[in-house]
């Protein structure tokens, strides 16, 4: 398992070396066609990585990587309309949009490893520790469905604050550069207080779905490579999203029937156990019916907004 781990290690590396340094070595605007080519490029490559698993694992730990990434990925959809609200709080110009969620992609990827693998001690050590990730997941997604809007105040989140307590933040953007220096003092540009601002809510986030995938699976390999690839193709998907984010209004509600079916799972694990292609079945069909439903019953005019307001 252990080469496993370097050669995935080796692959994300390579691949996001590729976007970066070569693809999108030049800031640029996304475009819908780039974004959905780029948004099929890592699905199909999280479907190969599935039939890999299948090949070398077998299909219980194969079925155990979709459904996490299925669950992984329809959450990040959720994030993504937070995280158009930070760019549109800030007025990040749409070229740095790109570089930005690079880098707090990149955070993530460390972040989320620290989550998983915690998590995963935590059950193993503690076993009643299901119960109150299942608790949670319930209360999360019942707070979910009640709650069409959920409020987000950069003003007040603490790391902004430390970060212009020990440095002065300049209020232009340069080019795409985190830090610039005026008359021999160096100050953070609004690129890095984006940048943390989008790190800060992912880490929020997962609060929320590292317990779900772990409802799923307690393989430390399988959760975190759905993560990642889920966290990988949430970059393109926010810009193939980004005009069409208004179909979406009813998803909310899907995620949240997902998060509390999985939070009931867990609860039950010790009475009944739910098989993980019975999960997989259950939450494809919930995401395809909120979706469906956003399509034939389009939102009114004053629900067509992403499901986040920012507080000033």
């Amino acid at each position: 398992m252990t080469l496993w781990w370097i050669l995935f290690a080796i692959f994300i590396i390579a691949m996001l070396a590729l976007d970066l340094g070569i693809i999108n070595r030049k800031a640029h605007v996304i475009k819908m066609k780039e974004a959905l080519l780029w948004t099929s490029f890592w699905v199909m490559l999280a479907i190969a990585f599935g039939a890999g698993v299948y090949y070398f694992y077998g299909h219980i730990k194969a079925i155990e990587f979709f459904t996490a990434y299925l669950i992984e990925y329809s959450l990040s959809i959720d994030n993504l309309f937070v995280f158009m609200l930070i760019f549109r709080y800030f007025g990040v110009p749409h070229a740095y949009e790109h570089k930005t969620l690079f880098w707090g992609i990149l955070l993530a990827l460390i972040t989320r490893a620290i989550f998983i693998f915690a998590g995963v001690a935590l059950i193993n050590t503690f076993s009643w520790v299901m119960y109150i990730f299942g608790a949670f997941l319930i209360y999360t997604g019942v707070k979910m469905a009640l709650n069409k809007q959920t409020e987000v105040h950069p003003d007040k989140n603490i790391a902004l604050k430390l970060l212009r307590y020990f440095m002065p933040v300049s209020k232009q953007f340069s080019s795409s550069n985190f830090f610039i220096v005026k008359r021999g003092v160096r100050f953070a540009t609004p690129m890095l207080v984006v940048l943390l601002a989008l790190e800060t809510t992912d880490i929020l986030f997962a609060v929320d779905s590292i317990p779900a995938v772990l409802a799923i699976s307690k393989d430390p390999f399988i959760i975190y490579t759905s993560n990642v690839f889920a966290i990988l193709g949430l970059r393109s998907l926010f810009f193939a999203i980004y005009g069409l984010m208004k179909l979406f209004h009813l998803l909310h509600y899907g995620l949240a029937a997902i998060l509390t079916f999985v939070g009931v799972k867990m609860l039950i694990e010790d009475f009944f156990h739910v098989p993980v292609t019975a999960s997989l079945v259950v939450i494809a069909a919930i995401l395809a019916v909120s979706i469906v439903s956003s399509i034939i019953w389009p939102g009114k005019e004053d629900d067509e907004v992403p499901p986040a307001t920012l507080k000033e």
